[in-house]
């Protein structure tokens, strides 16, 4: 790594590893829930308690993020500036959210994969509007910035030393296995290489949270429109 100095690789190396233990942590957990619990009721996004743990489960990813990237600088380290072009940035957003719900939509018939996440909504319950209105801002604004934070801020950083492809490869397969799902991996692996390509595409993680709420509140409108 040209330009860097031994303590500083060495130092980059540690937090690679704590990032790896904190992704292969989150994929074990997600993979022995969904194998060892029944399928997630129908009107999950109806429940409080279902906005709760997803605040605090996210809250304690971003605590420990926070500790591994400690000394490093965060707004570099993150991507936490704007793109140098908005127009372009949301030209490719819009391209890409076209492109993810394109392939989504192929592949739902062949695989289920929406089905076997559990987070299709049973139609509109207007009489627990409010419930469903805090799962969706966990879903479409926490959810997006934490895991963008996560795999295209800190992630993409950290493993840029494997070049451009490389990266956006190991993104995008890190992203999908946290999630613990089988029918939906290969989707969830295009949304995750697709958001890290935008992350270096535009230089900037603004543009890949702002597709990422996008994409997920999109799929809940479609989900309670079309929910029986």
């Amino acid at each position: 790594m040209g330009g860097v100095s031994e303590p500083r690789q060495r130092a980059l190396g540690r937090k690679l590893v704590a990032w790896w233990v904190l992704v292969g942590s989150l994929s074990l957990l997600a993979y022995s829930s969904n194998f060892t619990q029944d399928e997630p009721p129908e009107d999950i996004l109806y429940r409080y308690e279902s906005a709760l743990v997803g605040v605090l489960l996210y809250t304690v990813v971003l605590g420990l993020l926070l500790a591994i990237a400690s000394g490093l600088n965060l707004r570099d380290t993150f991507g936490l500036h704007p793109p140098e072009s908005w127009r372009t940035a949301l030209g490719w957003c819009f391209g890409l959210l076209v492109g993810m719900f394109a392939f989504a939509a192929v592949m739902e018939p062949l695989l289920g994969g929406g089905e076997e996440q559990g987070l299709d909504p049973s139609g509109w319950q207007s009489d627990r509007a409010l419930a469903f209105v805090l799962n969706a801002l966990v879903i479409a604004v926490v959810a997006p910035v934490v895991e963008e934070l996560m795999y295209r801020g800190l992630g993409f950083t950290l493993l840029a030393p494997l070049g451009v492809a490389g990266a956006i490869i190991v993104i995008g397969i890190s992203f999908a296995l946290a999630h613990g799902l089988i029918r939906a991996f290969p989707v969830l692996f295009v949304i995750g290489a697709g958001l890290a390509f935008l992350r270096w595409r535009t230089g900037s993680l603004y543009p890949a949270i702002l597709l990422h709420g996008l994409f997920n509140g999109l799929g809940l409108i479609a989900g309670v429109a079309g929910g029986g």
